[in-house]
């Protein structure tokens, strides 16, 4: 992948983030919000899916980490935008991250999450160095990341549409999280990236239709 993908890829998503954030508040970047807040927690959240504890026996759950790794890039991405930090140097950090990964080091990735926790609560934004790290570390690269942002922006569009703010959506369905029916809609997703958000939108309805 080459710079300009990666450029068109970041302002693909920073369309979509745009475009999500306007649901939740038409002046969304005036209301300072404290998107800070909600990338450390996700930390929190996604060591919980990969497993920390040297007390019992864990199984790292791959898709619910990268989907961790996508909702702190949601808030991510929102807080660059808002403070016009938005530019080429994103690009190519995020596409260093897939040049540069190691192989995978389960105890290399927990520091690199917690690392970007502490630098989000010292500065109280979002830095992408840290970031960057964490995507390397696991590694997740930009295409894949790129993916699976697209799928779960939608998820949160559908989630608005259908009741998030008012108390009406249902997240379990059928026993089981959207989360977990997002990604194995996107595990056998078989459409063209300009296809894709639709595809996602529709399939997730028909699914959510039927619980």
């Amino acid at each position: 992948m080459d710079k300009a993908q990666a450029i068109a890829m970041v302002g693909t998503m920073a369309e979509m983030q745009d475009h999500h954030n306007l649901q939740v508040h038409p002046q969304w970047r005036e209301q300072g919000y404290a998107y800070y807040r909600a990338v450390w927690v996700e930390c929190a959240e996604l060591l919980d899916h990969f497993g920390w504890k040297w007390w019992k026996h864990q199984q790292p759950d791959l898709d619910q980490v990268k989907l961790e790794i996508v909702d702190i890039w949601h808030f991510g991405l929102s807080d660059l935008m808002r403070g016009s930090a938005l530019d080429g140097n994103v690009a190519d950090a995020l596409l260093a991250a897939g040049e540069d990964a190691a192989g995978h080091d389960a105890e290399a990735f927990r520091l690199a999450v917690e690392d970007l926790a502490r630098e989000t609560l010292h500065t109280r934004g979002f830095a992408m160095a840290p970031f960057a790290d964490v995507l390397s570390a696991l590694p997740l690269p930009l295409d894949e990341l790129f993916r699976m942002y697209v799928g779960k922006n939608v998820l949160n569009n559908f989630r608005q549409d259908h009741g998030y703010k008012t108390g009406e959506y249902r997240k379990l369905w059928n026993g089981r999280e959207d989360n977990e029916h997002l990604v194995e809609v996107l595990n056998h997703l078989d459409c063209s990236p300009e296809q894709m958000p639709q595809t996602v939108y529709e399939t997730l309805r028909t699914r959510y239709a039927i619980q």
